[in-house]
């Protein structure tokens, strides 16, 4: 069995066992053609363990704090999809151009307060990023929470994440990459 077939495993098993803020059940998982017509969307592929998400455990419900977004339709609450996140902020606001967002970077989770993990799906490791607005600078509202999604994972299975309570370790680093990415890539 590869590392990534474990760590699925893994959270399917604490996703059937837990329910973020709430939640009465997980939702079922996705077919492939769903997520074609999210990445159809997008503009570009979810990176693979991503995708193994929404195809085998459900989509979204499920994952730290809030768990993760519905990949393409809005949940039945009203939840925003990832895909709808990603378009609505990657379009550009003229009353607010000191705001853009990366592309390829898409929302997975919220965080509350305006936060967000977002995965790099542009970036060959997936490195889940944390975006913090409530800096008031977007030069250093963005951080890489984890190297990449599977490490992002671990540390929620495990309790280790720096959003945990008894967590003593470094805080998130601050994601070099922004400016580059969001000045350099035309809109999708």
């Amino acid at each position: 069995m590869t590392e990534n077939e474990q760590l699925l495993r893994r959270v399917r098993a604490k996703a059937h066992d837990d329910r973020p803020w709430g939640r009465t059940s997980l939702p079922e998982p996705l077919d492939p053609t769903t997520v074609a017509r999210a990445e159809a969307a997008l503009g570009f592929p979810l990176p693979p363990l991503l995708t193994e998400l929404y195809l085998r455990i459900g989509d979204g419900g499920f994952g730290p704090e809030y768990g993760l977004l519905p990949l393409l339709d809005s949940s039945p609450a009203e939840e925003s999809s990832a895909v709808a996140e990603y378009l609505a902020r990657r379009e550009r606001n003229p009353d607010d151009p000191d705001w853009p967002w990366p592309a390829g970077v898409l929302p997975i989770s919220h965080w509350g307060c305006g936060m967000y993990a977002c995965v790099d799906c542009l970036a060959p490791q997936a490195p889940v990023l944390l975006f913090e607005p409530n800096a008031d600078d977007a030069d250093h509202a963005w951080y890489v929470d984890a190297p990449g999604l599977d490490t992002w994972l671990r540390t929620w299975l495990d309790g280790t994440g720096w959003y945990e309570e008894s967590n003593e370790g470094p805080e998130p680093t601050p994601w070099e990459s922004f400016r580059a990415r969001t000045e350099a890539t035309p809109q999708p």
